[in-house]
């Protein structure tokens, strides 16, 4: 009876943990210091002479699971308040929280009424889609003039995008589906979110920052007693930008080919590539992975991973959500027969990109670096950066001094 018993259970704990593998999901979340810790934090850190805070841009609000039909959902980024939500027939839309009529959170409390937008306050309708006043229940006529602030949206990858664009410009370029993404060929593995203290370019820079790969992410993600016995390799760094040509490469070899467009077709891409290589005992190569990522904007990247058991991707998300903080996340898909390894390459990649985290949260940021000539790559994504800002880009004065902040 007994060996019974535990010839049932084990079989069920097998099974229970075979089903995570291939079904379950991962969640990992990091915050920053709460209370006291924070301030503390903020108050001794030196800043710097920081670019403006607020690129112009897409960037992610929130996965797409976060809101279902019929649901509206208030969420603060980029110094606006933002009602987020799904009609009746699926599509999303944004909107200023807002009421242009007497100031009511429409994020807090509103509804959805069909295509529209529903004030909790006055029962004022909006359109999502123009922010045209629709309805207005006491009212004998709707005055045109009357409008919600609309923001253009879009949702692709699993994700919700806004536009932005301090000086009110339409979008010049759009975020791209990831065909296995759209098909549903690959599994959706899991996500983690950060929420940092630091510039938002602080951290893409470190797709062209080559040497703090071996300094921070060299020693093993295993216990610091195994980082002499187990280490990472990472070689065959390049990074360039669309809008350079291709074929006068710096001399690095890549550990990926990426074909050559026409200048500027795609200036708001960057694109790196790498190579990572386990090292056990200084002489075992194992869990080779060849990464492509491409910085599409000043918030988001779409890692394309080879690896010996398949490919799969990684999409990185980076929303300001103050002046000098910053959501990050990350979303893993691939073919739901490499769902174990996927899961230990995405668990790996929470773990390194804590520390990454560690150092942006106490970093200052310098404006004038001191650099050799092998960190020229900085310098070279420094300028590209630049044409996310224009000339009504928030400066961090502007913003923490402002209502939303």
């Amino acid at each position: 009876m007994y060996a019974e018993i535990c010839a049932t259970t084990g079989l069920a704990t097998f099974l229970i943990l075979l089903y995570w593998i291939f079904f379950g999901k991962i969640v990992w979340k990091s915050n920053v210091p709460l209370g006291s810790k924070r301030s503390i934090m903020r108050k001794h850190r030196s800043i710097g002479n920081i670019p403006p805070v607020y690129p112009n841009g897409w960037f992610a609000l929130a996965q797409s699971s976060e809101i279902k039909n019929g649901q509206v959902k208030q969420i603060i980024a980029l110094g606006v308040n933002f009602a987020v939500y799904r009609t009746e027939n699926g599509i999303v839309r944004i909107v200023d929280a807002y009421c242009p009529h007497l100031g009511a959170n429409m994020g807090i409390g509103g509804k959805v009424r069909g295509e529209d937008l529903e004030c909790p306050f006055h029962s004022w309708r909006f359109c999502g889609a123009t922010g045209k006043c629709t309805y207005i229940p006491y009212a004998k006529k709707v005055p045109d003039v009357i409008k919600a602030t609309p923001y253009e949206c879009s949702e692709v990858n699993d994700l919700i995008f806004v536009w932005y664009h301090s000086d009110k410009e339409p979008p010049t370029w759009w975020p791209e589906p990831i065909a296995q993404i759209a098909n549903r060929t690959w599994t959706y593995q899991g996500r983690n979110e950060f929420y940092v203290n630091s510039h938002i370019q602080d951290i893409p820079e470190n797709g062209a920052d080559w040497a703090h790969l071996t300094a921070v992410h060299g020693p093993s993600i295993l216990d610091s007693y195994l980082s002499e016995a187990v280490k990472h390799s990472w070689t065959d760094a390049s990074w360039t930008t669309r809008s350079e040509d291709l074929a006068a490469d710096s001399g690095h070899k890549s550990a990926c080919c990426i074909p050559p467009t026409p200048v500027n077709s795609h200036k708001h891409i960057a694109t790196s590539c790498l190579k990572h290589n386990l090292i056990l005992f200084n002489k075992y190569h194992m869990m080779e992975i060849n990464v492509k990522a491409n910085q599409i904007g000043p918030g988001y990247v779409e890692l394309q991973l080879q690896t010996k058991f398949g490919p799969m991707c990684i999409v990185q998300t980076v929303t300001p959500v103050g002046p000098l903080q910053q959501r990050v996340t990350h979303l893993m898909f691939s073919p739901l027969l490499t769902s174990p390894y996927a899961k230990l390459v995405m668990l790996g990649e929470c773990i390194m990109f804590q520390r990454d985290v560690d150092v942006w949260n106490h970093k200052k940021y310098m404006d004038k670096p001191m650099l050799v000539s092998e960190d020229k790559n900085i310098k070279h994504f420094r300028r590209w950066y630049k044409q996310f800002y224009s000339i009504n880009s928030p400066t961090y004065e502007s913003a923490k001094d402002s209502l939303e902040w």
